[in-house]
């Protein structure tokens, strides 16, 4: 294929929006924020630099994030951001020739018959010629590398910003699966809860963020893993800014109760599997994906709490953009398993 008549897969995260091109490999990875002007809803800015803007706006400009748990929250803005996301990955030259790609979307699994539409709708209207949708873990498990055609179970945990799927995998499809709306952001917003009300300080989410990477943990293994960091937020008793220290441990708890309703959405899907599969799982162990992954130690407890192996994937952040890019060369093997604007929007 030449340049601009490639096709592309997005990952329409809640937090970061990935686009991946079967010709280029992973060309965009951005959060998935959008900034615009409250009065007129002119955008200021999209991905990074709008990210930038979070809790540091001007009256008259709002940051806002408009997927929310894995779906589509505001259809116009999310339009407007995948079609500047577009612009950004095809240069001036492909708006000049005039292209329109084949879009595959990864959607959470379970998603309702509105959001897909909504996705579908967005998808075409910012200029794809046609769009397909595929459910986050299969892509995850393609791009993660799993043999996801043969007769054999796999088990994928994908923890994105807004959502966690958990699905078994066989045949090219799903056999079973569950969707929660507990995954990476949730974690960000416990960390605040959690800060407020030990501390009686606020922080905000960018700064959360920044403690569940630097001193998160699902579990510690041994006191040497209990790491420090200075938090800066603001005294709620004053209203001054404060400086407190938080470590690993306060962070596990914090985290505990959204970490706890993962790891019983995985025992909840392994109960419902066939036997076979199941077989199959413990032989090949569970995969996990999406950046929720990489919290430190939750393979391990994972692994605890299930008695299967439990590995994260190499590209974990990238493994659903990469699967839906390679899932549009795997059309006729997931047949049923993807949905096409083609016969959807005509329902």
């Amino acid at each position: 294929m030449g340049r601009f008549s490639e096709d592309i897969g997005i990952d329409l995260g809640t937090a970061t929006f990935l686009i991946y091109s079967k010709t280029r490999g992973l060309v965009l990875q951005e959060p998935s924020v959008i900034a615009m002007a409250r009065d007129s809803k002119q955008v200021k800015a999209v991905g990074e630099e709008a990210y930038r803007m979070i809790g540091r706006t001007p009256g008259g400009i709002v940051a806002v994030r408009p997927i929310k748990d894995g779906v589509i929250a505001d259809e116009g803005l999310t339009e407007k951001m995948i079609t500047m996301f577009l612009q950004k990955v095809q240069g001036s030259a492909g708006r000049l020739f005039g292209f329109k790609p084949q879009l595959m979307v990864g959607v959470p699994s379970n998603v309702s018959d509105v959001e897909k539409r909504a996705v579908l709708r967005a998808a075409l209207n910012s200029n794809a010629k046609r769009a397909f949708l595929i459910e986050e873990p299969l892509a995850a498990a393609i791009g993660a590398g799993l043999k996801i055609a043969e007769p054999i179970g796999s088990m994928v945990v994908d923890i994105g910003g807004g959502s966690t799927d958990v699905a078994v995998i066989s045949l090219g499809g799903i056999v079973v699966s569950e969707s929660m709306r507990v995954a990476g952001n949730e974690f960000d917003e416990s960390i605040i809860r959690y800060v407020r009300r030990k501390h009686n300080v606020l922080i905000g989410e960018r700064t959360a963020e920044e403690i569940k990477v630097k001193v998160g943990a699902a579990m510690l293994l041994d006191d040497s893993e209990n790491l420090t960091a200075e938090v800066r937020g603001r005294d709620l008793v004053n209203g001054l800014p404060k400086t407190i220290s938080l470590d690993s441990t306060d962070v596990v708890e914090a985290l505990s109760e959204p970490v706890t309703k993962i790891v019983e959405g995985v025992k909840r899907v392994l109960e419902i599997t066939p036997p076979e599969l199941v077989s199959d799982i413990i032989d090949r162990g569970i995969v996990m994906t999406g950046g929720g992954s990489l919290l430190r130690n939750f393979d391990e407890l994972l692994r605890q709490t299930t008695g299967i192996p439990v590995a994260v994937a190499e590209n974990a952040v990238e493994a659903v953009a990469v699967g839906t890019g390679m899932a549009l060369e795997m059309i006729p093997v997931l047949g049923d398993s993807l949905v096409s604007s083609d016969n959807y929007l005509r329902r």
